[in-house]
């Protein structure tokens, strides 16, 4: 894939991101408003799992190094 097919690609995924990342929100605001305890611990869950997620993507960037 060439740079430019690159950045085409990456541009199309933060528009679809961008989108995404307000209905993740707004789900949130109501998981909270209606259920705001059982949303803190799935929210705790979550964040977990993302730090676990974040240290493989750093394993992938420091192996793309060059």
């Amino acid at each position: 894939m060439s740079k430019k097919n690159y950045n085409k690609t990456i541009s199309i995924i933060q528009k679809i991101r961008s989108k995404n990342n307000k209905n993740w929100m707004d789900l949130l605001r109501l998981a909270f408003k209606h259920a705001p305890k059982e949303s803190s611990k799935v929210i705790k869950k979550i964040n977990s799992a993302d730090k676990e997620i974040s240290k493989y993507l750093n394993k992938l960037g420091d192996d793309m190094k060059y």
